[in-house]
């Protein structure tokens, strides 16, 4: 009797993912491993094992001042882009559009540019119009790149969303305002929690935008970069990138937990 392919298919499949997983994580799982490792060089074997790395992080010149600069810049770029991608998802999920593929591909367009290609031309528009390079500049060129992160979060949550109660709360009286703030919005809310936090996180990891956009005020990934010319403070800043690591770690994870709650607790209602 013929092997059935759809038994064999998972087992290769299975071993792909194994890998592909081992092949972008274990380099990054590195960073915790040499953050205690006594000794300025990364090299195998340890010197031996120190917490003195993370204890100097206290006494690096500049970091508290670069971490509040990317709060400064991640905060509002998470606002901001849940607030427009709450907008265009629910145009694009609740009303008929022409050209809906079009306005959806546009909207994702800053994904597909490198950041290199996207960073050197928003550099060129702001010298052009004689705008000054600060976190201002940071913050706009983020939010370029975070809509499209919040907008297919919010467009996974409305788009199983019945809009029939929309349309009933519009029958019975409400206005369009409060029809959005009474029915749509509790709705799409474990949404829009999981899309403020994955935009938090992309815009305090950003490097590249950072690098061209900043001015005298550099955000956390520029700070570190900028350690990297010194070897002695290398172990340092593996400490950092890997508290760094862990935090988005845990912020990436209660965003996805959020938006699959939320889609289960909806699936539910539905049925």
């Amino acid at each position: 009797m013929s092997a059935n392919p759809e038994k064999s298919g998972p087992s290769w499949l299975g071993t792909y993912t194994v890998c592909y997983l081992i092949f972008i994580y274990l380099p990054v799982l590195l960073l915790p491993v040499f953050s205690f490792n006594d000794a300025i060089y990364v090299a195998f074997p340890m010197k031996g094992f120190t917490t003195r790395w993370w204890a100097e992080l206290a006494q690096q010149d500049g970091l508290f001042e670069a971490l509040k600069n990317s709060f400064l810049v991640a905060v509002p770029v998470s606002l901001v882009s849940t607030a427009l991608g709450i907008c265009s998802a629910k145009a694009l999920t609740g009303y008929r559009l022409f050209g809906k593929q079009i306005f959806t591909g546009l909207f994702t367009l800053p994904l597909v540019i490198p950041f290199i290609i996207l960073g050197i031309s928003l550099l060129i528009a702001f010298n052009s119009y004689g705008l000054p390079l600060s976190l201002w500049s940071v913050g706009i060129g983020h939010v370029l790149i975070c809509v499209p992160f919040s907008l297919f979060v919010l467009m996974s949550r409305l788009e199983s969303f019945d809009h029939s109660i929309e349309e009933a709360s519009l029958d019975l009286g409400e206005t369009p305002w409060m029809t959005f703030w009474l029915v749509t919005f509790p709705v799409a809310m474990p949404g829009i929690l999981a899309s403020l936090l994955l935009t938090f996180t992309i815009s305090f990891d950003e490097f590249l935008l950072a690098f061209f956009l900043t001015g005298n005020d550099s955000t956390l990934p520029i700070y570190i970069y900028s350690q990297l010319r010194f070897p002695a403070k290398l172990p340092a800043v593996l400490a950092l990138g890997s508290a760094i690591l862990v935090v988005t770690f845990i912020i990436v994870t209660i965003a996805e937990r959020l938006r699959r709650q939320g889609d289960a607790q909806l699936g539910t209602g539905v049925e």
